[in-house]
């Protein structure tokens, strides 16, 4: 199962410039969290501080109990085990094959046999379906499948949190829809905690529990999904309009002078779009970060945008969600047993009625 991360007060510079400040949140474990963000924000800086790679100039990561900054090297070093990390690119050796990447972490921190690391790099290549490339070089292969493998060598250690840095990158829109699936069914699978830096609007609109946005060197939002989707933050309605009004300009932030001239000519990023229906993993499971769709605006008194969690079919998940877990728990009582996988719990137990999260 996945660990907690809980971020306290964090600070980083480099020299006189600050990326980020004051930043304060908690990942939940074994739930997919995305943050979100213009261009230069220092999403991936917050990425390198929560593995150690860098050292933030103030405040606490505490993964479990332990607070990352004032590890010693041998514990940042044991706590860093913990982490499975994607890079943008798969940062993959070009000299070796798939198979020899994605074993390379096992030979470097284990003393496994041969025959195990075998046995582990393959299975590990089954889960992201790359089962029978493996002899590959990565020059060889799409750059899809280069996000895989590197996907591949981030979960050879059985790693609680993954840390996944901007996945859509260079990819299309289909292979990213692709990848998205792989994250969902992976998470329901093994149950970690899954922090991913992306741009992609669609991706952080359907796939993750917990949504933040980083902006004007600090935390702007970090919650539910249906908190940031539904919020009027004019910085968040121009993000998910992908809009040219509101607060966000070419450098980072607009002065002063060019919003009030948007407010005078009365322009508006527009209003928020439907909060889609959370994509579910391949099986059709409920995984256990899931939450009932329009249970957190029913709780806090929020009205959504027309047409929220409506799909394709037409279908109201509002309404449709109390029957659909019902039916699995009709299913599962036929078959005898509640199906099992890690990251899941029986859907007659869960918390789905409407207005019970907060």
């Amino acid at each position: 199962m996945g660990v907690e991360i809980r971020v306290e007060g964090l600070t980083k510079s480099f020299g006189r410039q600050v990326i980020w400040q004051d930043v304060s949140l908690t990942v939940p474990a074994g739930e997919i969290s995305v943050l979100l963000g213009p261009s230069g924000t220092g999403k991936s800086v917050f990425l390198k501080s929560l593995v150690g790679l860098l050292k933030p100039d103030r405040g606490h990561i505490w993964i479990g109990d332990r607070d990352l900054p004032r590890l010693s090297e041998s514990k940042l070093y044991e706590t860093r085990k913990l982490f499975g990390v994607l890079f943008q690119d798969g940062a993959l050796f070009g000299s070796m094959n798939l198979f020899d990447n994605v074993a390379f972490p096992l030979r470097e921190h284990t003393r496994k046999r041969e025959s195990e690391i075998k046995r582990i790099v393959l299975d590990k290549m089954e889960m992201v379906g790359l089962l029978g490339a493996e002899h590959k070089l990565p020059g060889e292969i799409s750059g899809g499948m280069r996000k895989r493998a590197g996907l591949a060598r981030a979960l050879v250690l059985d790693p609680e949190i993954l840390l996944v840095d901007e996945p859509d990158s260079g990819l299309d829109p289909v292979r990213t829809a692709f990848l998205n699936q792989v994250f969902l069914d992976l998470n329901a699978q093994i149950g970690a905690t899954f922090l991913i830096v992306t741009h992609d609007i669609n991706t952080a609109r359907t796939l993750p529990d917990n949504i933040g946005l980083l902006y004007q060197r600090h935390l702007a939002m970090f919650g539910p999904r249906e908190m940031l989707l539904s919020s009027e933050e004019p910085v968040v309605r121009q993000f998910l309009n992908a809009s040219k009004v509101g607060p966000i300009g070419m450098s980072e932030e607009k002065d002063e002078s060019e919003l009030e001239a948007e407010a005078r000519s009365g322009q508006d990023p527009g209003r928020l779009p439907p909060i889609p229906p959370q994509q579910m993993p391949s099986d059709g499971l409920i995984r256990a970060g899931m939450h009932a769709p329009g249970a957190w605006c029913a709780a806090h008194g929020v009205t959504p945008p027309p047409g929220s969690f409506v799909d394709e079919q037409g279908r109201d998940w509002v309404e449709e969600w109390p029957r659909y877990v019902a039916s699995m728990t009709e299913a599962a009582g036929m078959a005898g047993s509640v199906p099992s996988r890690p990251g899941r719990t029986d859907p007659s137990r869960r918390r789905y009625d409407a207005g019970a999260e907060s």
